[in-house]
């Protein structure tokens, strides 16, 4: 009967790998994507309870594995509902809360599709191939002005519905390389930055250091075109930590001015990359107006929500109710923002997201799902964290606090952070047998 057990959980984990790198590959079409997210839950859920009645859910992950993937989604489901209780909007808030629950049996699936040598290699070469895609598919688009991914996904769209993507004035206003994301969804120097080590790894373990040199200079271009400038301190972060092991401290210092060179030789030849450089350099002007311009009004969103903290200290103004306490907390009501005259959609940083939206009490959730994550690090032994150094550096170069950031209770961004999640607590934990 063990075996039998064994072996029906077994062949219920073979379509996690699968799942994942779906998901993954749909994130430029977002409903798509999220339909993936919401029938794996399901499918998932509806599963584990089958195998729970059989007595052979055990197999699928180790104790320590479904333990830290609990934890990791209650730090940062749990201050959803702790803002719910007074929130701007509270049927709304309360909706986002019962909505989250899908994570749970999500990210437990995401966890099994990591969770033995087999199953891990197949996602993490999923996710690498997937980069790569991205990344030439954007050369390409460097080059010859057209994504064809995007340019497939959009005629797709005519297809089905008689119009594209996107409009022809999102086309227009397009200030960056949108890649397969398209330019009415200018996320995706932040959505290659925080997958780019998988790629990085992948690379670096087949073709030591030169394949790593080649696959860290394509995507270093691509996310100089098309990235922000948040998305440059990611990925610099990622190229610090993914060669700092592999070159040593003398080759990495060569790559880091090599990469510096090459920047500034993008930013001459690009006109929107040399906009980034003289907005950055508004800085250095010593004024308010100067700041705010080399931040793109963000100081002024961070007042905002430095005010809201003020007002609602101890849960906030209610997840993703930040638009609608935005108006009472403008410190400049009379300007006009930079990025015109709509209401701020969220905090644009990560700390102040998490107070503004969830408080104090939500801070802490997230600070303790953050030392559980940690501790599991610090006392798991080498050849775990080897094997879940891709994962762990995509999860924290992510959540770097030092930067800026797209809403994480947002339902794309919060869906890319919850399976970095479970992906790290997955790989780090994993059961070795196969």
């Amino acid at each position: 009967m063990p075996n039998s057990r064994a072996d029906g959980a077994g062949a219920s984990a073979r379509w996690a790998p699968a799942w994942v790198i779906a998901f993954v590959a749909c994130w430029p079409a977002p409903g798509i994507a999220e339909a993936v997210l919401v029938l794996g839950a399901l499918f998932t859920a509806v599963r584990l309870v089958q195998l729970h009645l059989r007595g052979g859910i055990r197999p699928l992950l180790s104790i320590p594995a479904w333990a830290l993937t609990g934890v990791l989604f209650l730090a940062y489901w749990l201050p959803q509902a702790v803002s719910a209780f007074d929130a701007a909007d509270p049927g709304r808030t309360w909706g986002k809360v019962a909505a989250a629950l899908r994570y749970l049996p999500f990210m437990w699936l995401v966890a099994i599709a990591v969770a033995t040598p087999q199953r891990r290699r197949i996602t993490f070469t999923g996710l690498a191939l997937v980069t790569v895609a991205w990344t030439l598919d954007a050369l390409v688009q460097a080059v010859f002005g057209t994504s064809a991914l995007f340019w497939s996904m959009d005629q797709l769209k005519w297809l089905i519905s008689g119009h594209g993507l996107c409009t022809a004035q999102e086309i227009a206003a397009a200030d960056r390389l949108p890649g397969v994301f398209g330019p009415c969804n200018l996320k995706f120097g932040q959505v290659l930055a925080a997958v780019s080590p998988f790629l990085l790894f992948f690379v670096a373990q087949r073709m030591g250091r030169w394949g790593w040199l080649l696959a860290a200079a394509l995507v270093g271009v691509v996310l100089v075109l098309a990235g922000s400038r948040a998305s440059w301190i990611s990925y610099a972060l990622v190229v610090l930590f993914s060669g700092g092991r592999l070159l040593g401290a003398k080759r990495m210092a060569l790559v880091v001015l090599a990469g510096v060179a090459g920047t500034v030789a993008l930013g001459l030849g690009s006109s929107q990359v040399r906009e980034r450089f003289a907005r950055t350099q508004m800085a250095l002007s010593g004024d308010a107006s100067g700041m705010d311009q080399a931040l793109s009004g963000r100081s002024q969103i961070w007042g905002a929500a430095l005010c809201m903290v003020r007002e609602h200290p101890l849960n906030g103004v209610g997840v993703r109710d930040f638009r609608r306490a935005y108006p009472q907390c403008d410190p400049s009501p009379q300007r006009t923002a930079a990025w015109g005259d709509s209401p701020a959609l969220h905090a644009h940083q990560i700390v102040l997201e998490i107070l503004a939206e969830t408080g104090v009490l939500g801070l802490l959730l997230w600070m303790a799902g953050a030392a559980m994550a940690i501790r599991a690090w610090i006392y798991a032994p080498p050849l775990a964290r080897d094997q879940a150094r891709p994962a762990a550096l995509a999860l924290a170069t992510t959540v770097f606090p030092l930067n800026t950031h797209l809403a994480f209770y947002s339902t794309f961004w919060g869906g890319v952070l919850v399976v970095l999640a479970a992906l790290y607590a997955g790989a780090l934990l994993a059961d070795e047998q196969e």
